[in-house]
């Protein structure tokens, strides 16, 4: 006899707590889901999540990647399987992780467990006997562990417009996908001239942004200072970490502002943005439609270099492998961005619905699954 759910039984959502974006999206689909949807979060680091509402929790758990020093047997001399990607042996913080999941499942019979992500965990689910849904991303994942979560899945979760899909994709694996531009990004940004007032910017002069998020190590100092020198009418403006450089020389209009709390309004400001394509920077600089040179930094699976070739696919962003080296490669850079700058295409990728898109489809989803009335739901204001 089948297993019926009723339709107050939880979600359960396992959230990777590297960057920002996976907590940004998990966030905004806890707002836009029913408030009888109960939603339980994984995560190894709370404090990385905005507000969440009332009907939705976080256990915190031990990172799937970072052993505890002192604890447990590291037997690194095990092969890992083709399957697999990141499963040390010896490590007592996956199995507490796990066994924590593993008994969530068994408690409460959850209706749906999202992955963002993770291959493993993706798998864990199945084996579990839990339908998933995983979050899809760009990048190489042709590996047997990347197939095998995406082919196990009730139903994949793109953060992004269909016109991003990669082409070497399945048509089964696409089929089965709900594409969400925008999602966990506030796609209402203010226009050029508010974001220069509410940061005390020039109205009139020229302004690069070159932004980086909370992945990885951001843009090198020494390429800034270059554009920098060769563009001396603009002002240039860091946010986010940069990598120094001992021999970097930095010009006067050029400056680092470090971490801020106003990335959109430094956007909606620019008139030509630089950045690596993570996920939250992408959606907001769609969502401003400002000219944009997409840097890829490294990622696993070169996430973030097929996000970069699906961008310039679609006409929205110039994709250089790294920044210009020289001031006459700036120059050509800087021109070919503004010469392909289409603002109506670029805001067309990112919805301001995406959230409430995203959280009717995984309704409609558990409904399929188990066979139960869709759950009607109002997006909380």
């Amino acid at each position: 006899m089948r297993d019926t759910v009723e339709t107050t039984q939880p979600i359960g959502y396992f959230v990777h707590h590297q960057g920002r974006g996976h907590a940004e999206r998990c966030a905004a689909i806890a707002h836009a889901l029913p408030p009888s949807r109960p939603l339980t979060i994984f995560c190894a680091k709370p404090d990385i999540f905005p507000d969440l509402p009332r009907h939705a929790q976080i256990v915190q758990i031990p990172s799937l990647f970072e052993p505890v020093p002192g604890q447990g047997t590291l037997m690194d001399d095990l092969p890992t399987p083709r399957t697999l990607h990141c499963a040390p042996v010896g490590w007592p913080g996956i199995r507490e992780a796990t066994g924590r999941m593993a008994s969530w499942f068994a408690e409460v019979n959850p209706a749906l467990m999202i992955c963002d992500v993770s291959a493993e965990i993706a798998q864990f689910s199945r084996i579990c006997s839990v339908p998933h849904v995983k979050v899809l991303q760009h990048g190489d994942r042709r590996d047997e562990g990347h197939v095998a979560a995406y082919d196990g899945a009730a139903g994949l979760l793109a953060p992004f417009d269909r016109v991003l899909a990669q082409p070497d994709w399945p048509e089964a694996m696409v089929a089965k996908t709900c594409f969400a531009g925008g999602l966990g990004v506030d796609t209402g940004l203010p226009d050029k001239a508010t974001a220069r007032a509410m940061l005390g910017l020039d109205p009139e002069r020229r302004i690069v942004l070159a932004m980086s998020g909370g992945g990885g190590s951001g843009l090198a100092q020494a390429p800034l200072g270059v554009g920098a020198r060769t563009f001396p009418d603009a002002q240039w403006i860091s946010i986010g970490p940069v990598q120094r450089d001992w021999h970097a020389t930095e010009p006067g209009n050029l400056e680092h502002r470090g971490w801020v709390n106003t990335a959109a309004a430094h956007i909606a400001a620019a008139d030509l943005v630089v950045a690596a394509p993570g996920n939250t920077a992408c959606q907001m600089i769609l969502a401003a439609g400002v000219p944009w040179i997409a840097v890829p930094e490294w990622r696993y699976f070169d996430e973030q270099v097929e996000k970069a070739r699906a961008l310039a696919r679609a006409g929205v962003a110039l994709h250089l492998p790294h920044p210009p080296s020289s001031a006459h490669a700036w120059r050509e850079a800087v021109d070919l961005a503004l010469a392909s700058h289409d603002p109506a295409r670029q805001r067309a990728l990112v919805v301001p619905d995406a959230a409430a898109r995203t959280a009717d489809w995984l309704e409609g989803l558990i409904a399929t699954l188990w066979h139960t009335p869709v759950l009607n739901h109002e997006v909380p204001a």
